[in-house]
């Protein structure tokens, strides 16, 4: 993989991480237990097995690594793990369609904050990825319950606003791995929400594997996997592909508990995917008429002056 364009690996990577976390809404709905509790789970075992595998592969060097994250490391580590918890506040205190519709913002914001802050010029191809992306969540929710309230909408954009600031930086900082930042968001969740949890240890026996399959491979693969996106991808393309979570996570839920979605998601999310798949191809095109970082790099080591 090393030989491919930056452009390929990035979509790859983050493409792979996205598809492995759409069964996250589903396993989470048949696991019972309370919300602040399920989030506590959550980001113990995201870091404890993104820990677990940096350990194996770094081996001495491990803390090393975690020190190497420096300064935006920490501020990733702790926009992920106020994201997590903003995400809660919104859908106790507004609709999920206001929720949905507000976090969908992440990828303009994070387009925003890459031109203003890392001088990253945003192809046209994505604004028009993103306001397709916007259009096609807007009309998936648009048949849910409204009458949200101002602060669930402030802590909603709060969410897309972390999101989009975290990726931000993981794509300025791409010469680091903030796999270790990833992991210190998890520890962070989680302790922020032990003292709201209810009942952690109240699981059922039979939903013990749910869990651990959550635990072990779903959420520390595909975060681990989403934190490495940015390093080849920009921040608000690798957003845009953080939204294929949002259009086929409902379908997962359909095709085992058999909640039918409504015509409004079908149309919405057949935008989105469309959308996506679209400006995959476009970006893949452009990038072979450029090339890549470590391409660069190498052309220009082989000219001579």
């Amino acid at each position: 993989m090393r030989n491919l364009p930056d452009q390929v690996k990035g979509l790859s990577i983050t493409t792979v991480g996205i598809l492995i976390l759409t069964p996250d809404s589903l396993l989470v709905r048949l696991i019972g237990l309370d919300t602040w509790s399920m989030v506590f789970w959550r980001g113990l075992m995201i870091m404890s097995m993104l820990s677990l595998a940096l350990a194996i592969y770094y081996r001495g060097q491990t803390l090393a690594r975690f020190l190497a994250i420096g300064r935006s490391g920490l501020a990733i580590a702790a926009l992920l793990a106020i994201s997590a918890v903003t995400f809660i506040l919104a859908l106790h205190n507004t609709s999920v369609a206001n929720t949905l519709v507000i976090v969908a913002a992440a990828p303009l914001i994070a387009a925003v904050l890459t031109w203003l802050f890392l001088a990253e010029p945003v192809p046209r191809r994505t604004w028009l990825a993103i306001l397709a992306t916007f259009a096609g969540i807007t009309i998936l929710v648009s048949d849910s319950p409204r009458g949200g309230t101002w602060p669930g909408d402030l802590a909603a954009l709060g969410t897309a606003f972390c999101m989009a600031s975290a990726l931000s930086l993981i794509r300025r900082a791409r010469a680091r791995n903030m796999m270790p930042a990833m992991a210190l968001s998890g520890g962070l969740s989680a302790a922020l929400m032990l003292p709201l949890a209810t009942a952690p240890l109240a699981i059922a026996p039979d939903e013990v594997w749910l869990l651990l399959v959550l635990g072990l491979f779903v959420l520390p693969v595909s975060f681990g996997l989403t934190s490495l996106g940015p390093r080849y991808l920009p921040a608000p393309e690798v957003a845009l592909i953080f939204l294929l979570e949002t259009v086929l996570g409902p379908f997962w839920v359909w095709l085992i508990l058999d909640e039918t979605p409504s015509n409004h998601a079908l149309i919405g999310g057949a935008i989105v995917v469309t959308a996506l798949v679209l400006h995959s191809i476009a970006s893949l095109l452009a990038s072979r008429h450029r090339p890549s970082g470590q391409d660069a790099v190498r052309e220009a080591a082989a000219t001579p002056e």
